[in-house]
């Protein structure tokens, strides 16, 4: 897998994936940015997002589970000294879908937890106190 990040102006940077996709990354005004896109630290945090939740809805999907929305909400909290990195992220997982059974919505977070997501499992290996959480919304077409 490969990547690059090219600098713009001020706090401003552009990353491409090596598939070719770009994202804007800009600090705060107050460290020379313009505030046109997120940054970095939060970039992490929604791929962490992102890696977590494909692998919970690739599982509910084979577990032929009624699916209609499914995100995660994600709180982190980083340390106060330089370098401020996490020190706990909790995500917890909001799956809204037609009959679904609570214990395979539980067993999809828990594998992407302990098997399946690279990304909070790497960040808990270098010492991130991560936690997963979910709730089930029954689907209402009303």
């Amino acid at each position: 897998m490969k990547a690059t990040v090219k600098w713009t102006d001020g706090a401003m940077f552009v990353g491409e994936s090596g598939s070719g996709h770009a994202v804007v990354m800009d600090g705060s005004p107050e460290l020379g940015g313009r505030n046109l896109g997120p940054r970095p630290m939060e970039m992490l945090l929604i791929g962490t997002g992102g890696c977590s939740t494909y692998d919970v809805m690739s599982m509910l999907k084979k577990s032929r589970q009624q699916v209609v929305d499914c995100r995660v909400e994600i709180e982190a909290e980083r340390a106060d000294a330089v370098p401020a990195v996490f020190t706990s992220i909790k995500l917890h997982f909001i799956v809204t879908g037609v009959g679904l059974k609570d214990n395979h919505v539980k067993r999809a977070v828990e594998l992407s937890a302990e098997k399946y997501c690279s990304a909070s499992i790497m960040l808990g290996a270098a010492g991130v106190a991560i936690s997963h959480s979910y709730e089930i919304v029954e689907f209402s077409a009303d």
